[in-house]
């Protein structure tokens, strides 16, 4: 595969490190590993969510640099995550309200029993390599994520599954049979894990020739040059940045807080537009009371900002 050149890239700017991470392994003792790691994250003033299951551990993290670093050295000095990788970007405040470790059946939820990355998995591309990968007529080309995340950024030519939730995936593979069609499958998702999922189905259902882009579209937009990009729109992210460009500079979406759709500037100046009550996605779909319970909610945020407190349910 062709190589890009290693054009300077932009700086990254931020006063907060946030870390994204996952790790499939087998592990038994991750309900009594839940506690341990909460204290830990809290003494260092990280924030994020970290899910714990007995295949592994996955999500986001925030704080400072030493924080990051105090929280990402326990983890690694476990057994289970001496190989634990992550993905750096940065931020301008702490983009997460709380720090939450939770337990789960799946560190990301498929809903289809035996599929362990561990045993059978496609075949990783480093994000220099994809651009060729996916330029191959030869290739189809899967987003793995859901309309929400599609509808603001995508890779050229890739085909949208529009699936609501990932539980809604494996059923797309089995009612789509002109994935056939071509020999090659190149999956993306935002950091990797899904497609550690979705392509270890793939395999299962018969696809031989399974790709997915290592490290995600995040570990994508921030080595590849934006010249030399096939990315097109932003990257939803799961926390208060809502989108992040090339560079993993921060975006220009917000997010509606009635239905957690991503908002351009564009849709900020809808007349469906009010803040924390509707948008041009939901304000068909509420009833009155629901908008007016919003407001209710909105008024309590606006006053907790006055005060100078951060309200949780914004």
């Amino acid at each position: 595969m062709t190589d890009i050149s290693t054009t300077p890239r932009p700086e990254t700017h931020g006063q907060f490190m946030v870390a994204a991470l996952y790790h499939f392994v087998a592990f038994p003792r991750f309900a009594e590993f839940r506690e341990p790691l909460q204290a830990v994250c809290d003494e260092n003033g990280v924030k994020g969510t970290l899910l714990l299951a007995h295949e592994g551990i996955n999500g986001s993290i925030a704080g400072t640099d030493a924080g990051i670093t105090a929280v990402l050295s326990y983890l690694r000095s476990q057994p289970e995550f001496t190989g634990l990788e992550h993905k750096e970007s940065r931020a301008s405040a702490i983009p997460f309200l709380r720090m939450k470790v939770r337990l789960k059946k799946e560190i990301v939820t498929m809903g289809v029993d035996n599929i362990d990355p561990n045993k059978i998995v496609g075949t990783y591309v480093d994000a220099k390599d994809w651009n060729a990968l996916i330029s191959d007529p030869e290739t189809i080309v899967i987003d793995t994520r859901n309309d929400y995340e599609t509808a603001i950024g995508i890779f050229k030519g890739a085909v949208d599954p529009q699936t609501k939730t990932f539980r809604e995936f494996p059923d797309w593979v089995r009612n789509n049979t002109g994935l056939h069609n071509k020999p090659k499958i190149a999956m993306y998702c935002t950091g990797g894990i899904r497609c550690e999922k979705a392509t270890a189905f793939m395999k299962e259902q018969g696809f031989d020739e399974v790709f997915h882009l290592k490290g995600g579209i995040l570990k994508y937009l921030e080595e590849v040059p934006q010249e030399e990009s096939l990315w097109e729109g932003a990257c939803f992210v799961f926390d208060d940045r809502v989108s992040v460009t090339h560079g993993l500079e921060e975006g220009e979406h917000t997010l509606c807080h009635a239905c957690r759709q991503p908002l351009t500037p564009a849709d900020l100046a809808s007349p469906h537009h009010e803040d924390g009550v509707s948008c041009i996605h939901c304000h068909e779909v509420r009833t009155d009371e629901d908008r007016e319970r919003y407001r209710q909610r909105q008024r309590q945020i606006t006053l907790a900002k006055k005060r100078g407190e951060k309200h949780l349910g914004s």
